[in-house]
């Protein structure tokens, strides 16, 4: 069986960055007229030096604004970018998403200019999108063609989403456990490669807590490239096995239902991280030690939503994907053993 590996062709991590994408497309040769998609915010503080460098390199650049992922705004700019021949998005998770999800709808080249380390996105071949009743769906997306990496706007991002993009990588530690356990118990065939660069990213980003805490140059720069070398392992994977476990699950089963305060996807993946850690028997007291070293939440309380809520979701967890063999599937928890283990890492 054949197995189609798609990587970015160039990945440029550095300072003044921005002011380089125009140029970067105009040697790649990409198709014009070029749609570029960002959001309020994020446009003055970065999308406006991406567009002056696409016109100062004579590429025809239009702007469409997004504020949420709902189902008319994604309708909106899919509309919008069929006129166009190649997508940039400029912005953080939520923007990334949007543009992505656009391109491999339209079968467009996509250009991913992050500007914020929250998650590890920026480089994956899977989109994460929000149906009406704000219940997520996981599809496959379009591989950026380029990854653009501004280090000075990246260090100018909220620290919580700095801290949140941690939180996810260090989630591939349970996400690898949990991939394992499905090769030993069904049989599910394993990237060995794509686990271990996994692992690696997971590792480096620990070792990095404390530089990344203070923001530092080379924390920022080992977080990012940790998050590009998470999607990249998802490429070479062609799933999203090596990053995305229980961990995950119990996050989304927390996004359907917990709607009053909405807390970071990798905040959550990282609690998840710790109550996977000890059900699979690794050193989850690390894990939590780390996320706290790194300002990440590591309780309910810190997370902003109720023990009850936490306990219902590491109970529904299992039922986000059938498809995805994990620890939550192999234990089957009930009420009360989901309860026992959030209270015995603290999370409750």
């Amino acid at each position: 069986m054949d197995h189609d590996i798609q990587l970015p062709r160039r990945v440029i991590v550095g300072k003044d960055v921005l002011g380089k994408v125009g140029n970067i497309c105009e040697e790649l040769g990409f198709a014009e007229p070029v749609l570029l998609i960002s959001g309020p915010q994020v446009m003055e503080i970065a999308g406006k030096t991406v567009l002056k460098s696409m016109l100062d390199a004579g590429i025809p650049t239009d702007i469409e604004l997004i504020t949420t992922t709902d189902p008319e705004d994604l309708e909106r700019i899919l509309r919008a970018a069929s006129q166009f021949r190649t997508i940039i998005g400029c912005g953080g998770g939520k923007v990334i998403d949007v543009a992505k999800w656009t391109a491999h709808k339209l079968d467009l080249p996509f250009i991913s200019v992050p500007t914020a380390p929250s998650h590890d996105g920026i480089c994956s071949n899977r989109v994460t999108i929000f149906d009406s009743n704000g219940v997520h769906y996981s599809c496959a997306a379009t591989v950026p063609e380029v990854i653009a990496v501004d280090m000075d706007v990246i260090a100018k991002a909220p620290f919580r989403m700095i801290a949140s993009g941690a939180a996810d990588v260090i989630a591939k530690l349970t996400a690898i456990a949990d991939w394992k356990l499905s090769h030993e118990q069904t049989g599910e065939p394993i990237s060995d490669y794509s686990a271990a660069l996994a692992l690696l990213a997971a590792e480096i980003v620990i070792k990095s807590a404390k530089s990344i805490r203070a923001c530092e140059e080379q924390g920022l720069r080992n977080l990012i490239e940790a998050l590009i070398s998470s999607g990249v392992a998802m490429c070479i994977a062609g799933s999203s096995r090596p990053a995305s476990g229980s961990e995950h699950l119990f996050s989304h089963a927390l996004d359907a239902l917990w709607h009053t305060k909405k807390s970071l996807h990798g905040e959550q993946c990282g609690v998840g991280t710790i109550m996977a850690a000890y059900m699979h028997g690794m050193p989850w007291q690390m894990v939590r030690d780390t996320l706290k070293q790194l300002g990440a939440p590591v309780t309910a309380k810190e997370l902003g939503i109720p023990p009850d809520v936490i306990v219902e979701a590491l109970v529904r967890a299992k039922d986000v994907r059938n498809d995805r063999y994990t620890i939550l599937h192999a234990q089957e928890l009930n009420t009360n053993r989901a309860q026992r283990i959030a209270k015995a890492t603290g999370v409750i």
